[in-house]
């Protein structure tokens, strides 16, 4: 007897009038609204400009979606160009289908040429988005939810994950493997903040271990999943990716923690230059008013007044 199960949405598509509404695609755009956000707060906070992490947003979401697209259709490639199949479906997004390896991977890419246009390091731009892409991922998973999609192997467990009978799929529980991964997310994200903070990472090491993280959940939860998959030597293709990934970053991690300890004083080199506060900006043309000022007030001060203006030459003449 079912006495606890999470439902699934009868369907993932709301229909506003001759708009659909998609909600795949609102969990992607809340996710990226959300990494852009924090991303922005943290850069602000190591010295940066607000608004640069958008800027360069622009460029790398929509790399990482192409890259995200390819790696699945590449992947699973027996889905749109097997024999029935019909090769336009690769291009149809919004029923689900990105991979997380070509997203991070072209999006560093677009990310790459952002950072060059602004003239500031990718490792720290990356530190800075670091966590709060793991909370867009986490977000992300629920688009799986309502397309009823990416689940593990069956459960009777009080959390099982009720699939209704669909293509490609049998009615039955199953593990919620996208609410494992969303919730391994979070807790990747709050443990590279806490260790961002309290080792002080810099260079890349915060993108690193986000990076680390995420492998090592991935890993565990990809070998539940039932749905078809190549395999390599006995283990999903994922698996395999996690495992390499993982090892990567944990090398430049170690790399560059000898190479290059500590973390950026200055992120962005333009940010250093602006004022702090009011009348404190270098080459302000109101600076030099209040020194003029100053030799007149004290030319009509009757006691320190010589020495007032000899101050005030020196001031305009420094």
């Amino acid at each position: 007897m079912e006495l606890a199960y999470i439902p699934s949405p009868s369907t993932g598509v709301i229909e506003l009038g001759p708009i659909p509404l998609r909600g795949y695609a609102f969990c992607i755009i809340i996710g990226v609204f959300v990494a852009v956000w924090y991303g922005n707060k943290r850069w602000v906070a190591r010295g940066g400009n607000a608004g640069t992490v958008a800027d360069i947003a622009v460029w790398a979401v929509p790399f990482g979606l192409v890259g995200g697209r390819l790696y699945h259709v590449i992947t699973d490639y027996q889905l749109y160009f097997s024999e029935g199949k019909n090769w336009v479906d690769a291009f149809k997004i919004w029923e689900g289908g990105l991979g997380i390896w070509g997203a991070v991977a072209l999006g560093a890419v677009g990310a790459w040429i952002g950072c060059r246009r602004r003239g500031i390091p990718l490792p720290a731009w990356a530190d800075a988005l670091a966590p709060g892409l793991a909370f867009a991922q986490a977000i992300g998973r629920w688009g799986n939810w309502f397309n009823q999609e990416l689940y593990g192997k069956p459960t009777d467990l009080p959390w099982a994950l009720k699939i209704s009978e669909g293509v490609n799929r049998e009615a039955g529980l199953y593990h919620p493997t996208f609410l494992y991964e969303s919730l391994w997310c979070i807790g990747a994200a709050l443990l590279v903040i806490w260790a961002d903070r309290r080792f002080k990472l810099g260079h890349g090491r915060v993108f690193a271990l986000y990076v680390a993280l995420y492998c090592a959940g991935r890993g565990w939860i990809e070998y539940m999943r039932v749905d078809e998959a190549h395999h390599v030597l006995g283990l999903r293709l994922n698996v395999w990716t996690s495992i390499v990934v993982f090892v990567f970053a944990v090398v430049y991690i170690v790399i560059s923690a000898k190479l290059r300890p500590g973390r950026e004083e200055i992120v962005e080199p333009k940010a250093a230059e602006l004022p702090k506060a009011d009348g404190e900006a270098k080459g302000d043309p109101h600076d030099a008013e209040p020194d003029a000022q100053d030799t007149q007030d004290g030319a009509s001060d009757p006691e320190d007044g010589d020495s007032d203006v000899k101050d005030g030459a020196s001031a305009d003449k420094a």
